[in-house]
């Protein structure tokens, strides 16, 4: 639903289709920022200290992501989802959790998370620059692909000591 015209540059099927993305990806940052919150409730074992600091850490990261996207999809005229039922619908990440509560077990979902959202950004880089006109949306997302790239970097790391 548009919010009011955006005299931006950039039409009016251009900006819905941007935020249509936008939608999606906001909903996978709300989806990976929960598993985190629970990986960091609920982790158990030798290095529970240290995990339970990396997952508040790095949900820390995706809480910020979460407001960003959302306030693009505010920027480009429309309204953004804020309700659990909508992420759900519009996440392609599954909201499943691991079968124990090890650091490593949480590792390895959030990792496929990560790739998951990775990939459909870099799928999205440059339709939002050149099919869309949104030069912005597009440098905007390669940030935040940057950031998952990071976090699964770190999750990969952390998980080969586990091998």
């Amino acid at each position: 639903m548009e919010t009011t015209t955006a005299a931006i540059g950039i039409k009016k099927d251009n900006r819905k289709a941007v935020v249509e993305m936008l939608k999606q990806l906001l909903a996978d940052e709300y989806v990976m920022y929960t598993k985190y919150r629970n990986a960091h409730w609920n982790v158990e074992g030798i290095d529970f200290h240290s995990k339970h600091v990396f997952f508040e850490e790095e949900y820390g990261k995706l809480e910020n992501t979460i407001d960003e996207v959302a306030e693009r999809i505010r920027m480009l005229g429309f309204y953004s989802p804020g309700s659990m039922q909508q992420f759900i619908e519009l996440s392609e990440l599954k909201e499943n959790g691991p079968d124990t509560n090890d650091s490593a077990s949480f590792m390895k979902v959030l990792l496929e998370d990560h790739e998951t959202v990775i990939k459909f950004i870099r799928e999205n880089i440059g339709d939002n620059a050149e099919a869309h006109n949104d030069e912005g949306t597009a440098d905007f997302i390669t940030g935040i692909m940057q950031m998952h790239e990071q976090m699964a970097w770190m999750l990969r790391s952390s998980l080969k000591t586990f091998k």
